[in-house]
């Protein structure tokens, strides 16, 4: 088990560029299984997620050169529709696969999927979209065994706007030559990236960036496309120079996806200037200028960016409640923080409120999933002393060479 030591009080100074954003990038090279074709993925983040999930599509036959950030994807070889189980226990973008694989040989057989446990996270939308395109499934042993025998098209409400089914759905969709629209459609800024990369494979689709969304399909060819820049990464690194009280440049800085991210920031006396396509982060005077600050599906703020929120106004003068309706477990390491001195006031398991600014010292830090751990390394940068933080290969999962890029910009940290 890996850790880093961070000693903290370093001002984060410099400039950093945004990489590829994960949860696009895992869905794309779900996606692009479903032609019998060579396709090629530019800006891929290089993290644990994408590495595992290179190695069950090349256990499923496809053919895969990963390289500077390159992906090249061969996947006329496919040749199964079982992804290895013990890998699809370590990822949540496993279930994906679930469409591609219908599409190329009319079944597939999934375990369920594996990921950060931040809460009830259930499959229930994802079978039930499926069941309306025509599908059938059982479970049995501890597996799904689903089968796609007749296409069913026509118009699709979901129960809710699952981030994960809309993108399953709009694969799946786009092979079928009949029009389909689903309703209550997720619009978060990686399903419009989705949505662009079925277009280039041959679909037509309108409904970008709304909750309904037209889609047809038909014969879908390999593909040459781009991942999107990660704007819960970007907002990262905007939270990391505020605490740290410095000045950091934030490139591949695409600002129709920091809307209300923007307007949250702001909202905690974070100053800011955009300069083409860069976020300048400025020192500031940190002072709540609300009260409450919650999650909702986009154009909300992101659940992803609510940990590191909440150091956010672990060093912002005022009192405030954030507030996670998504996942129950999201708030736990927030034990962490009271351990380092951090004035909070656990609610419920979707709420806490916290008084600031506190002054937070050095402690021994655990990384509980991928957001907490990034957000309990934010800590560490601005704790006094030298913090341990350990497990932190689960940061690696979504934060792409995160202990040398906090050193670029001044943090001292160190792996061991």
């Amino acid at each position: 088990m890996a850790k880093f030591l961070i000693t903290g009080g370093k001002k984060l100074e410099g400039e950093i560029s945004v990489a590829g954003n994960k949860n696009s990038a895992l869905k794309l090279i779900a996606a692009v299984l479903a032609s019998p074709s060579k396709s090629t993925l530019t800006n891929v983040p290089n993290i644990s997620d994408i590495r595992v999930l290179i190695e069950i599509i090349e256990k499923l036959g496809a053919k895969v050169k990963f390289l500077n950030n390159v992906l090249e994807i061969d996947s006329t070889s496919l040749n199964s529709h079982e992804p290895d189980p013990d890998l699809c226990s370590r990822i949540r973008a496993s279930v994906v696969l679930a469409a591609p694989l219908l599409i190329r040989f009319g079944k597939a057989t999934l375990t369920p999927p594996g990921g950060d446990q931040i809460g009830d996270r259930l499959l229930d939308t994802h079978f039930s979209l499926m069941q309306k395109l025509g599908c059938s499934y059982k479970r049995e042993n501890g597996k799904f065994y689903l089968s796609w025998d007749k296409k069913i098209a026509g118009k699709i409400f979901l129960e809710e706007a699952s981030v994960t089914a809309t993108e399953m759905g709009l694969i799946m969709a786009s092979s079928m030559e009949d029009e389909v629209i689903i309703e209550d459609a997720a619009a978060e800024p990686h399903v419009g990236d989705l949505i662009d990369l079925l277009i280039k494979m041959g679909a037509k689709i309108t409904g970008r960036g709304t909750n309904t969304l037209i889609i047809n399909g038909g014969k879908l060819n390999g593909v040459e496309h781009r991942v999107m820049a990660d704007h819960v990464e970007g907002g990262t690194f905007a939270i990391a120079s505020a605490i740290t009280g410095g000045k950091i440049k934030i490139n591949e800085f695409e600002p129709e996806n920091y809307h209300m991210i923007l307007n949250y920031l702001g909202n905690m006396g974070i100053k800011y200037e955009i300069e083409k396509n860069s976020l300048i982060v400025l020192p500031s005077e940190l002072k709540a200028a609300r009260r409450k600050f919650q999650t909702r599906p986009w154009p909300g703020f992101p659940t992803d960016l609510m940990s590191p929120f909440i150091v956010l106004a672990t060093q912002t003068e005022g009192t405030v409640l954030c507030h996670d309706w998504m996942y129950e477990w999201r708030m736990f390491f927030v034990d962490d923080l009271i351990g380092m001195g951090a004035n909070i006031f656990i609610a419920d398991p979707h709420r806490v409120i916290i008084s600031g600014p506190t002054k937070l010292v050095a402690d021994r830090l655990f990384c509980k999933d991928i957001r907490a751990g990034i957000s309990v390394i934010l800590a560490a940068l601005v704790a006094e002393g030298e913090s341990v933080v350990e497990n932190v290969e689960v940061v690696d999962r979504g934060y792409q060479d995160i202990e040398n890029r906090l050193k670029d910009l001044g943090a001292s940290i160190v792996k061991q």
